[in-house]
């Protein structure tokens, strides 16, 4: 490979990160663009939490911070639940789905999944709490402003369309401008 190709590349990786370090600085210290409260269904009135997302030029930094999240009594059973963006707007439904106004997961360029705009990283929890960032270049925040943030009471298999077998709707929060 030509050495100024792979120079030229080395620094690309170098902005990136230096971008990226100072976004997630900025988070720390500014308001968020956006910000989706999220609630659990009244079988899981505990769960509860925030999702906010801040604009940057590399794309859109995602920061979730929920607790109450359902503990498993097998050491290795559930602790990594499916957290997407739907299309609804709305964190209401009937009896069979609660969240059912959630819509399915936002997906405005018709994607397979887990291609989604939507299809965001799992929640890890730790003693019923999960927290993560991550840069996403799949939306922009006025895109998404209205749109719902669901979690799932399993884990998304990132293969099988619409919505990677993820389970039930156990928590919604709708996404405002903050």
């Amino acid at each position: 490979m030509d050495k100024h190709i792979l120079l030229k590349k080395l620094i690309g990786y170098v902005c990136m990160f230096k971008d990226f370090k100072s976004v997630f600085i900025n988070v720390l210290q500014r308001r968020p663009f956006a910000v989706a409260y999220v609630k659990g269904s009244e079988k899981y009135p505990a769960l509860m939490g925030t999702v906010s997302f801040h604009q940057s030029m590399s794309g859109v930094l995602v920061v979730a911070d929920i607790c109450g999240l359902p503990q498993s009594e097998d050491e290795c059973g559930r602790h990594i639940f499916a957290m997407h963006i739907h299309e609804g707007g709305e964190c209401s439904g009937n009896d069979k789905d609660v969240f059912e106004n959630a819509g399915q997961h936002y997906n405005p360029k018709k994607c397979r999944h887990p291609q989604h705009a939507g299809d965001l990283p799992p929640l890890f929890s730790a003693n019923s709490c999960a927290w993560y960032a991550f840069l996403t270049d799949r939306f922009k925040i006025k895109d998404i402003i209205g749109k719902t943030v669901i979690v799932h009471e399993g884990v998304d298999d990132f293969s099988t369309d619409p919505s990677g077998m993820a389970g039930a709707k156990i928590a919604c929060g709708v996404i405002k401008k903050y």
